[in-house]
């Protein structure tokens, strides 16, 4: 174990010009103490160059410590299999009314088609989310459609796993329905889902919710649905949009949740969540108002390092596991946060929708060889992992490019046909 102390880390280059409040909070970090919302405040306030860098090293010490210096990444597909949406968020790009134009459901065939063919090209996972659609109802049940979701995939390869489904979506399917939550996840865990995103989340302040999502679930309901699903057994990720209209205090206080949520699930024996990513907010595409708002196109990348930095301070004792989105920071940005505190840089995807229409330079996939390239231009060893951080044991390489190999969704007005 190695355990450098914050003088080895910070002196005598750093040190001198550090602010004493940032220099003690640090201090107690690398003694493995968990830090107060205050404190992690006092952190993303952090001006200086040398504060900053500070902020990096411990950041980066603290990744070292907790999961150690390999890179990890799996190969996946992602499948939005529908942008057809009875919401209206303030920051959406993807979503559409079933008659407008760009609308798209992708039909059963479409979505074996895709499934199969990330099996064949050596893909352990298959990500689903999508948009809320009333229409997407099997014999007039919501339920009945996702599961045919999830059983066709599992159709295609049942060593897939199947990582789908935002605490939004259960929540969409219970209602639709009149069934509980914990009904609706443990139904779709016996149809085949094995884990859940975390996505749905943006910040769970519900002063910035009733801006950015009022149609969505209150902070209070996301923190419910993903605590009964460690319930069940299924792990989550976690995740946090950033960089619009929220403050740092209310960033701070969406960590807290989460911490006091894996605290619980890990206190009733549940695997809890298995990381954390943060989507740094992207707004070229984004409705016009949202975006006059907040008055820029793309993410400002210090601002995003330095949240994940003290993401993984204020994290890492209990969600291990960091990732940075390549889609919303481009490659470079993503490779730049692997020395900000980040442990894991994501999945090929395959395909992507929702943040490439909002606008994102990072593009829609990438091949495994770019990630791995990334990893090693920082002299780190690369793994591939599965999606709950298991080892791979037999490899296999996809000849895949993220400039050759695209994609578009399968339009199908009856996709229940």
């Amino acid at each position: 174990m190695i355990e450098p102390t914050i003088k080895l880390r910070i002196e005598p280059e750093i040190k001198p010009g550090i602010e004493p409040e940032i220099e003690q909070i640090l201090e107690q970090v690398l003694l493995g103490k968990d830090i107060s919302v205050a404190a992690g405040v006092s952190l993303l306030q952090a001006k200086s160059e040398r504060d900053r860098e500070a902020i990096r090293q411990t950041a980066d010490t603290l990744r070292l410590r907790q999961v150690g210096d390999t890179v990890s990444y799996v190969l996946n597909r992602n499948i939005n299999y529908t942008n057809i949406c009875e919401q209206h968020c303030s920051f959406c790009a993807f979503r559409r009314d079933a008659d407008q134009a760009g609308a798209y459901w992708v039909d059963w065939s479409g979505i074996l088609e895709k499934a199969t063919e990330a099996a064949a090209l050596g893909a352990t996972e298959v990500c689903m989310q999508g948009g809320l659609n009333p229409e997407a109802k099997i014999n007039g049940t919501s339920l009945a459609y996702y599961c045919k979701l999830v059983e066709t995939i599992k159709a295609a390869s049942p060593d897939l796993h199947v990582h789908a489904f935002s605490p939004q979506e259960i929540q969409f399917i219970a209602r639709e329905d009149h069934l509980s939550l914990e009904q609706v996840l443990k139904a779709l865990q016996t149809a085949g889902v094995d884990s859940l995103p975390g996505t749905a989340a943006e910040v769970l302040d519900d002063s910035v919710r009733k801006i950015l999502c009022p149609e969505k679930t209150t902070a209070a309901e996301w923190l419910e649905i993903v605590g009964l699903a460690h319930k069940v057994g299924l792990p989550t990720t976690s995740t946090m949009l950033s960089g619009h209209i929220e403050t740092i205090e209310q960033q701070m206080l969406h960590l807290d949740l989460l911490r006091q949520l894996q605290m619980r699930s890990h206190a009733a024996g549940y695997r809890g969540i298995t990381e954390f990513i943060l989507l740094p907010f992207v707004g070229q595409e984004a409705p016009k108002p949202l975006r006059r708002r907040v008055g820029r196109d793309q993410p400002v990348l210090a601002d995003a390092l330095l949240l994940t930095a003290v993401a993984r301070i204020f994290l890492g004792n209990w969600i291990v596991n960091h990732q940075p989105s390549w889609v919303k920071l481009g490659l470079d940005g993503a490779t730049e946060a692997l020395r900000w505190g980040c442990n894991d840089i994501g999945g090929i995807l395959m395909e992507e929708h929702i943040t490439s229409m909002a606008g994102a330079v990072g593009g829609t996939c990438q091949s495994e060889a770019d990630l791995v390239g990334a990893i090693a231009s920082l002299n780190r060893p690369a793994r591939q992992r599965d999606t709950l951080y298991g080892t791979i044991s037999a490899k296999t390489s996809i000849p895949h490019s993220r400039h050759s190999h695209r994609h578009t969704a399968t339009a199908s007005p009856h996709p229940l046909a």
